[in-house]
Formats: C-alpha cells, sequence, structure tokens
C-alpha cells in the first residue's frame, strides 16, 4: 500500500498569517503615509496628529490581554476572522471624517483607537497557532516569516498610498486598504483550523511531525473543541520571564513606532524631501525589518539547536537590539539624507532580528496560554509605541530630532538588558487539581537538540 505524501499545511497557514500582518500593518501605517494631506485639509499640527497616532496604539495596547485570552479560549480561526473584518470597517471610518467637521482630531482619534482595538487581536492569535501548530524547533523561522509581514506591509503602504493619493485622493487608499483586508480575512476563515488534528487536509504524518515536536500536553494539542486550561493572571504576573519579557518588548516598541510613525515625515518635512522621494527612502527600513525577521528566524532556530534556547532566543535578540542602538545613533547624525536613511534603516533591521525571539520565548513557556501572555507581553511593546508617537515629535521640537532618535538608542539597550531576566526553559504550567501554577524545568532544552 502505498504512503500518502506528506502534507507541509502548517506552512500554508504560517504564509497566511504574514499576508494578513502585512495587511495589519498596512491598515495602520497608511495614516502616516497621508497625514501630510490630512494636517493641511484638517489644519492639524504634527503633535495633533501625533495624538491621533497614539489613538490607535491606545486602543491597540489595552486590547492585547483581551484578544490573547479570547485566542486561548476561541482559537486563532474564529477570532482573528474576527478582528479582521473590525479593523476593516475602521479603517474604512478613518476616511469618512467630513473635512467641515467641528472637533475632527476627535472624531479621528475615535475611529482609530477602536481600528487598535481590533489590530490587537493579530499576533496574540497568530501566537495561539504557533504554540497548537508549530514544533518547537521551527518556530523560530515561524514566527520570523509571520513577522516579515510587518516590513512587508509597511514597506508596500508608501508606494501603494502615494500612487492612490496622487491619483484618487488620500481617502480611496483606505477603502482600497479596507477591502484587501476583507478578502485576506476570508481565505483564512476559510483556510483555517484551530489545532492541526482538525484540518481535513493535514495528512497523519504532519499530524505526528507536528505532535512530536509541541510543547503543549497531547490532550491540550489536539484537543480543538474542548475548553483549554489556561493560566492564572497571577501567575503570570509574578513570572520575572514575562516581566523581562514585557520590558524589553516596551522599548522594542517604542523605537519600532518612530519608523511606523514618523519616518515619512521625517524625511519630507525635515530632510526636505518630495513626496515620491520621501515614498521611495521610507520603504529602506520596512525592507529592512522584513529581511531582519527573516534571518532572526533562522539564527534563532539554527543556534537553538546547536547551543540551546538561552544563546539561541535570548543571546539573539540581545545582541541584535544592542547593534540596533548603535545604528541608530549613528544615523542619527549622518548629514546625507541617502547615508542616513541607509544607516537608521539597518538599525530598523537589527530591532527585527530579535522579533523571532520574543514570540517563540512566550509560546514556549507558555502553552495553551501563549495568547494570553503573549497578549501581556505586545501590550508593553504598544505602550512604548504610543509614547513615541507623541513623545517624538516633543522631543524633536525642543531638542531636535537627533535627540529623538538617541532616546531610542538609549532604550535599546535597556531593552538589551532586560534579556538576563529571561529563562526561556521556566515554562509556567497548570498543574491539574491545583490552584496555582508553578514554574518548572521543562524538556524544552532537550527538545531543542532533538
Amino acid at each position: 500500500m502505498p504512503q500518502l505524501k506528506t502534507t507541509r499545511i502548517r506552512w500554508f497557514l504560517v504564509f497566511w498569517l504574514f499576508v494578513l500582518s502585512a495587511v495589519s500593518y498596512l491598515d495602520r501605517v497608511n495614516i502616516s503615509i497621508a497625514g501630510g494631506a490630512i494636517t493641511d485639509a484638517y489644519q492639524l499640527s504634527n503633535v495633533q496628529l501625533g495624538k491621533v497616532f497614539s489613538a490607535m496604539l491606545v486602543g491597540y495596547a489595552l486590547f492585547q490581554t483581551v484578544g490573547g485570552r479570547l485566542a486561548d479560549r476561541f482559537g486563532a480561526r474564529r477570532v482573528l476572522t474576527l478582528g479582521v473584518i473590525w479593523w476593516g470597517v475602521f479603517t474604512a471610518l478613518t476616511a469618512l471624517v467630513p473635512a467641515s467637521m467641528t472637533g475632527a482630531l476627535y472624531a479621528f482619534a475615535a475611529v482609530r483607537f477602536f481600528l487598535g482595538a481590533g489590530e490587537a487581536v493579530i499576533y496574540p492569535a497568530a501566537n495561539q497557532f504557533i504554540a497548537r501548530w508549530i514544533p518547537f524547533r521551527e518556530r523560530g523561522i515561524a514566527n520570523g516569516l509571520i513577522f516579515a509581514g510587518v516590513g512587508a506591509g509597511a514597506g508596500f503602504t508608501p508606494p501603494l498610498i502615494t500612487y492612490f493619493m496622487m491619483h484618487y485622493g488620500w481617502r480611496s487608499s483606505f477603502w482600497v486598504c479596507a477591502v484587501i483586508g476583507f478578502l485576506a480575512g476570508a481565505v483564512w476563515f476559510l483556510a483555517a483550523r484551530d489545532t492541526p488534528a482538525e484540518h481535513k487536509l493535514v495528512s497523519p504524518s504532519e499530524l505526528a511531525e507536528i505532535q512530536s515536536g509541541l510543547s503543549l500536553e497531547p490532550a491540550a494539542a489536539t484537543a480543538g473543541k474542548q475548553t483549554p486550561m489556561l493560566v492564572p493572571w497571577r501567575s503570570v504576573l509574578r513570572s520575572k520571564e514575562v516581566l523581562g519579557l514585557t520590558v524589553s518588548y516596551f522599548c522594542y516598541g517604542y523605537v519600532a513606532w518612530i519608523f511606523f510613525s514618523w519616518f515619512f515625515i521625517y524625511l519630507s518635512k525635515v530632510r526636505g524631501l518630495n513626496l515620491k522621494a520621501s515614498s521611495r527612502y521610507s520603504m529602506l527600513p520596512f525592507i529592512a525589518m522584513a529581511l531582519g525577521c527573516l534571518l532572526g528566524g533562522v539564527l534563532n532556530d539554527r543556534l537553538t539547536r546547536r547551543y540551546g534556547p538561552r544563546v539561541g532566543r535570548c543571546g539573539v535578540a540581545a545582541v541584535a537590539v544592542v547593534i540596533a542602538g548603535l545604528f541608530i545613533a549613528f544615523g542619527a547624525y549622518a548629514h546625507s539624507t541617502p547615508v542616513a536613511s541607509m544607516i537608521l534603516a539597518g538599525g530598523a533591521g537589527a530591532l527585527y532580528i530579535s522579533q523571532s525571539s520574543f514570540w517563540s520565548v512566550s509560546a514556549d513557556i507558555a502553552g495553551t496560554s501563549s495568547g494570553s501572555v503573549s497578549g501581556f507581553m505586545n501590550m508593553g511593546a504598544q505602550i512604548g509605541a504610543a509614547i513615541t508617537a507623541s513623545l517624538t515629535p516633543w522631543i524633536a521640537a525642543r531638542f531636535g530630532w537627533s535627540a529623538s532618535f538617541l532616546v531610542a538608542a538609549a532604550l535599546c539597550l535597556v531593552g538589551a538588558g532586560s534579556w538576563l531576566l529571561v529563562d526561556p526553559t521556566k515554562k509556567l504550567v497548570f498543574q491539574q487539581n491545583e490552584t496555582t501554577v508553578v514554574a518548572e524545568r521543562t524538556n524544552l532544552a532537550t527538545k531543542s537538540n532533538n
């Protein structure tokens, strides 16, 4: 009897999470590209525009843990589908704020807040998928591919939004983004399942390969319809691993969102580039981010297999964040616009080499509660992002743009140091018939060598 061919359904779904990741950043970065047109049309200052940016990030931050818990409870398929529909609606509503409206600033802030609340499910839900679908030895590259969508989406945004702004006006670009999101969400709903055991197209050999490398308990990995056991919040809050990840990701978010919120405006208003030139140069950090995510994912898995997760997960992240800080510090003082753009892009790429480590470790240590724990961690990043969206123009107005970048570089050092608190082999385990969660050594280090 011929053997059935081994399928690779998990990698198609990882690819589609890459697509959804790209769409999510398309829908959140579009306003920074259209920001110049919006400030002119509504007579807003950069500081006021920064408040609109921050409103989205506040909504995104506040609903991270909620989104993660929903993904843990109801599964990544349904939660992520509803999230894509939600943020698509509010992307379209951004374009419907009337130019003559009194209090347009507050209308923009409200719409973007709710857009952020919807987008909050994307990465916690993706991490819940990783915990249930991706073996330990493949999580670095899987997360690298998913988060390469950040760079791809943000990099694709400047030329797309610029094209529609120049030909059809800035409002049309938001409607196009919404339609793209609805289509991508429909594909995810049709193709995805919460566990590999539920997916009819997953071959028995692929199912066995997946289950052999999961850090979940076998019952948790295969039970799709049962209510999973979840780690209590008091144990999440007491974990030094979760604390270290969250502090480091706060610093990461602060630095990353200088590029997402202000880099295009920095090039056009401070460096004096025209719309087309700003669009071209502003793509560089996002291309570097995409490449950095992929490189970081490969390094993550290879070094973890050879030296263990302390080096492969934590070491890669700490070194990459330090390098990012050095690039950003040097780029802040470059006189040539092309040179400054390339050096700062190098900093963005180095920062994103660390991305896989954050999400792989949170999936490794949290098991069935990976959505909740990664959502809490990502809340830290979005608080940092919300602060930089408003604080960066304030620092620039008083001390210059170089000072804004130096603050980001200093936070890179804090973020790198926070990884010293993280032991990637210490797993949060829910023990049956107990009311507490204990942190105990697991066989993650052994699995990393298989």
